[in-house]
């Protein structure tokens, strides 16, 4: 498990799909509220929040906008990348009324890890989505 209290940049990725039509709203609520996937976040931290789409299925386009990003960080700040977590929207690990779970999820959390990143998944969660898995409309990841 990833140790939230040491990082202290988030970048969040949504998938590129649904990210045409979701203005990221909900996920942004959740981070400042400390629900959902974000509940974990200490309230009385504060960080830095960077939202970015995958750019498209596969996902492959995570890889390159994480590295250009982490070396930009380091030269510009003397961030590492120890201190960055990388949160997997709701949109892109969980079944929901978007679509469901991205089907190249294993690859992209791969290509994060490949860089030495660490990774959460989830962010805003439906109340709605949730009853619907729970009477089985939707998977349970």
């Amino acid at each position: 498990m990833t140790d939230i209290k040491d990082k202290d940049y988030i970048v969040v990725v949504q998938c590129h799909i649904v990210k045409q039509r979701c203005s990221g709203y909900y996920c942004e609520k959740a981070f400042n509220e400390r629900t959902g996937g974000f509940a974990a976040y200490p309230k009385d931290k504060s960080y830095r929040i960077m939202n970015m789409t995958c750019g498209g299925c596969c996902g492959r386009a995570v890889h390159r906008k994480l590295s250009l990003f982490t070396r930009r960080i380091k030269k510009d700040e003397g961030m590492e990348k120890d201190r960055i977590v990388v949160q997997l929207s709701s949109c892109i690990t969980k079944d929901n009324f978007h679509a469901p779970p991205c089907p190249h999820l294993d690859y992209i959390k791969a290509l994060i890890a490949r860089l030495g990143l660490d990774v959460r998944e989830d962010t805003f969660i439906s109340d709605i989505s949730e009853k619907r898995r729970k009477a089985g409309l939707y998977g349970t990841n």
